[in-house]
């Protein structure tokens, strides 16, 4: 079989499925619960209105798998040869396909680490549960029933914190609101499915302890590691009081009533799952599964021994996912070897595309001078005769002391910039042997017992749980504290060691097997710096050393690697594949954090000082639905209730609705025509309410979550939305209980459901905006309190009339917000002006109605400009985006807003009027070059109610 064919497959498959997904047969093809999570995660307006997305790797896998299993209908790991690209099978081996372990729908996805697999693994479990869900008749394709499979300890623990949540501070209970779900519900989740998932995952979810034992509801997500698949050692010959008496309890090794416990219910777990009716399998860090050779004879691993177990008693209903950055077995050895790929990959989402789309750190190879002459040098452990070891040998004490050198670079660097940004050293060690060695060298260099985390496993690198559990909260929280600054291993964090700031790798190990090697690269892949002020800093550094083979500017987000002797093959591969750029330490050639730097407040800043106005409410007061006039809510006309009746409201069958609204769809209504009460149209209310009431507020550095909008009396909104259903929404008076009108409510497409929501959200928004101001509490945030901002050197200047000593701007794209700042900079009638940087002043925001589904949501406005008699909100634009539909929201809102705070008492509003401009590209460049002030482009460009259209959608 030709080593790297199922690499080749799975290119043929992204082909394929990108045609599919293009021309839409694939969304056309699969299940409405399928569509709907496609449409959910992939395409606009959710995409664009979520700041966290899919990746390109993620998607694909995502993609790939659900178009074999549901468009192609694969049934076996031959079908996605012969479906897909029949002209492999020549080079195929036929034979290895035709085993037992290939005989169902399986499915290996290789993905870098680094890159998010565990996020694939979520989506395409929920892509299951929700469909089994709602089958009719169970088809045998999907499932409820889920069992998750981790290599050891670490990646155990981290399942545990994904599905469970992560654990409460100085506990031993899990916080389930902690969990991936929950976290990255925006992500995963369309509303109409959130609570359903949620309740499923929390009531349904086993540890490896609780299989079989924990009282489930309607499926099973069951949590473990491989070992309850080790099958007992045959059984000696028994003597003869063995076999007369059974096993009795007892303090000797293997007869404590635990450890007997255990052995029953191990074997009880693998038969447990077996009776499943239907099961999926997902395989973390799955190299594992592998087959070795044991006396020359090909061996199956007790893990694809007990998977096959519990496959063959469910007749197809079955389903397997590996996941592994690494899915091959070596064969050959030293210079000879090669890789054996899996031949069920389905997707490639290498090392190589991710690194060049900034998802994982840069690699560079560090060659210091004195490391230049390596081969006089031992870089293995001095041992005796006996092979114990006495010491570390000159090499290896060279290459830890090259890490430690690299290591204190990286820490004052990043104190100058973020003083939470904490660099790691990880050293790997030939065995635990070496580590006590190594601790006790890095003690020597000045390292202090809290800075230095040993963690030692055996040589298979299995940690016990006594020594797991005393490692395992700093392990865990090394990206949170200065200490420990170095941690020294050998085999026990080669995966699931999922933290973020490992900088520098000290490769002592002298072992050449390449998935080892990649393994222990892989440690330290995952991203340092993921604020949105770096990523240009980044992006520059990519091009310099993945394009251009140079060295880095800075080493945000670079993982530097002590150059190893007997890694040099791997190097040269890692060169070859633009992976990796050499370091040679040149002094001056890189500065730890390139041309970023933190510029503070200048001396004379209060001169320059603003603060932002946000109006807020007295606690004890609410805002009075009565202010809503359900006249002036528009009628649904898109279509009348004659032709809705007729195509909609039919008597008999069974309804399934699938009303789905951008970020809140409506739950799944299964009723029967006759069924329908108050108690299903209560519900339906209440969650208008929830819908129409909620705003998505950006929150911290990573993302939006839904906030409350207002505060409001709810019972007094249900009772108005009731009201402009039954008498406003159709023109004429309307009852849900007539007959079947109902379903008109619940239609599959959602489209009055959407409208109703777009009509109360306008309206609640316009009411909370035309709030009397004499009544309201005005909160002043300066933009002094954010002391620091972090910008470029090159892509940033020094200003008069602002606050801070520099501000920056992009640098791509940049230009006209650098021309704008200059023309403010010169302009006799401006006195101050801030660039507003939306990742660090998240308080100068403004909310707005979307266009794209009648939602309230957050932007910030690009400045604030100060003259002698008005405060101007600038928002600078690219003519081709100023007639964008949510610019044109913005627009309204942002007008709405100065005229609310032009309301408020002078001293509320720095003494002087609020005005909006929005400003076109064009229109900038050419007034300026006529001479034009501020205040002249401001009567030019400024926004008012009466210019902006007269609805906000």
């Amino acid at each position: 079989m030709k080593p790297d064919i199922s690499l080749e497959l799975a290119r043929r498959l992204n082909e394929q499925v990108q045609t599919a997904w293009a021309d839409s047969s694939m969304l056309e093809a699969v299940t409405s619960v399928t569509a709907d999570l496609l449409r959910y995660w992939f395409t606009e307006p959710y995409v664009d209105e979520r700041p966290c997305n899919f990746h390109e790797g993620q998607r694909q896998s995502i993609l790939n798998i659900i178009y074999l299993h549901e468009v192609l209908h694969v049934q076996t790991v031959l079908d996605v040869y012969e479906q897909v690209a029949p002209d492999l099978l020549p080079e195929a081996d036929l034979g290895t396909l035709a085993q037992e372990k290939y005989s169902f729908p399986k499915y290996a996805v290789k993905m870098a680490t680094g890159t998010g697999k565990t996020w694939v693994m979520h989506a395409l479990m929920l892509w299951q549960f929700l469909n089994a869900r709602r089958e009719e008749t169970p088809s045998g394709r999907y499932t409820r029933h889920f069992l998750v499979v981790a290599p050891g300890l670490i990646v155990y623990d981290r399942l545990l914190d994904a599905y469970c949540g992560r654990l409460r501070p100085g506990t031993a209970e899990r916080d389930v609101q902690t969990n991936d779900f929950h976290r990255n519900a925006e992500l995963f989740l369309p509303p109409a499915y959130r609570e359903e998932a949620f309740s499923f995952i929390e009531t349904n979810t086993a540890d490896k302890d609780n299989i079989g034992r924990k009282v489930t509801g309607d499926g099973l997500i069951a949590l473990t590691n491989w070992h309850i698949f080790l099958a007992e050692k045959e059984e000696e010959e028994e003597d003869v009081v063995t076999s007369l008496f059974p096993v009795r309890p007892g303090t000797s090794a293997g007869n404590v009533l635990d450890t007997l416990d255990r052995r029953f219910l191990r074997g009880d777990v693998v038969d447990y799952l077996a009776a499943l009716p239907e099961l999926m399998v997902i395989n973390d860090e799955a190299h594992h599964i592998h087959e070795h050779k044991k006396a020359g004879e090909i061996v199956e691993v007790e893990w694809q021994k007990g998977l096959s177990h519990i496959a063959r008693s469910k007749q197809g209903r079955f389903l397997q996912l590996d996941f592994s950055a690494t899915p091959y077995d070596t064969v050959g050895t030293m210079a000879k070897s090669a890789k054996l790929y899996f031949p069920h990959i389905v997707s490639d989402f290498d090392l190589s595309t991710a690194m060049r789309q900034g998802l994982v750190k840069t690699l560079l190879l560090d060659k210091r001078q004195e490391l230049t002459e390596l081969e006089h040098l031992d870089f293995r452990a001095v041992r005796d005769e006996r092979g114990q070891v006495m010491e570390l040998s000159d090499g290896q004490r060279l290459m830890l002391r090259a890490g430690l050198e690299k290591l204190r670079l990286l820490e004052e660097g990043f104190l100058r910039i973020d003083a939470s940004k904490h660099p790691k050293m990880l050293v790997m060690c030939e065995d635990t042997l070496v580590t006590t060695y190594v601790e006790q060298f890095l003690r020597g260099e000045g390292l202090a017992e809290e800075e230095v985390l040993r963690i030692d496993s055996n040589r298979k690198g299995v940690l016990g749980e006594a020594e797991w559990q005393r490692v395992r909260e700093r392990l865990f929280n090394v990206d949170r504290y200065a200490t420990p600054r170095v941690i020294v291993s050998v085999l026990m964090l080669r995966e699931g060691f999922d933290v973020n700031n490992i900088c520098v790798i000290v490769p002592l190990r002298s072992s050449q097997a390449p998935i080892l090697l990649e393994q222990t690269v892989g440690r330290g892949l995952r991203l340092m710096w993921r604020e949105p002020q770096y990523r240009e800093e980044k992006e520059e550094n990519r091009r310099l050393v993945l394009v251009k083979r140079q060295q880095p500017k800075s080493y945000l987000d670079m993982l530097s690697i002590i150059e190893h002797p007997a890694f040099e093959q791997f190097y040269k591969d890692l060169m070859a594949e633009g992976l990796a750029a050499e370091d040679t330490g040149e002094a001056g050639s890189t500065n730890a954090t390139g041309d970023l730097m933190r510029v503070g407040l200048k001396p004379d800043y209060e001169e320059y000082d603003f603060f932002w106005p946000t109006v807020v409410r007295d606690a004890e007061e609410e805002i009075t639905p009565a202010q809503i006039d359900v006249r002036t809510l528009a009628p649904f006309t898109a279509f009348t209730l004659d032709y809705l009746r007729e195509h909609l409201a039919t008597k008999g069958e069974t309804f399934l609705s699938e009303a789905v609204m951008t970020e809140t769809r409506f739950g799944k209504y299964e009723v029967k025509a006759d069924l329908f009460s108050a108690r299903s149209y209560n519900d339906y209310l209440q969650k208008l309410l929830r819908t129409v009431t909620t705003r998505m507020d950006r929150v911290g550095k990573r993302g939006r979550q839904p906030m409350p909008a207002i505060q409001i009396n709810q019972a007094d909104i249900v009772r108005l939305l009731d009201l402009y259903i039954r008498t406003r929404l159709f023109g004429r008076t309307f009852d849900p209980f007539q007959d079947n009108d109902w379903k008109i409510l619940l239609s599959k497409n959602g489209l009055v459901t959407q409208h109703i929501v777009k009509e109360m959200s306008v309206a609640i928004h316009r009411m909370q905006e035309n709030v009397e101001c004499s009544e309201a509490v005005v909160e002043k945030t300066w933009f002094s309190s954010v002391p620091t901002l972090c910008v470029r050197e090159n892509y940033s200047m020094e200003l008069q009339k602002v606050i801070y000593e520099r501000l920056g701007y992009p640098s791509h794209g940049g230009g006209l917000e650098k021309a704008f700042m200059e023309f403010l900079d010169r302009d006799a009638c401006v006195e101050r002006f801030q660039k507003i940087s939306e990742s660090q002043h998240a308080f100068a925001s403004l909310y707005y109605v979307r266009q794209t589904d009648g939602l309230l949501a957050s932007y910030h406005p690009d400045f604030l400009v100060c003259t002698a008699t008005h405060i101007y909100v600038v928002e600078t634009k690219a003519d081709d985006r100023v007639r964008d539909p949510n610019v044109r929201c913005k627009q309204q809102a942002a007008a709405a807003w100065c005229a609310k705070i032009n309301t408020l008492p002078p001293a509320d509003r720095l003494e002087r009027e609020w005005a909006y401009i929005l400003l076109p590209e064009s229109d900038f460049y050419l007034q300026s070059a006529n001479g034009a002030t501020l205040e002249d482009m401001a009567r030019l460009n400024r926004v008012t109610l009466a210019a902006t259209p007269d609805r906000l959608l």
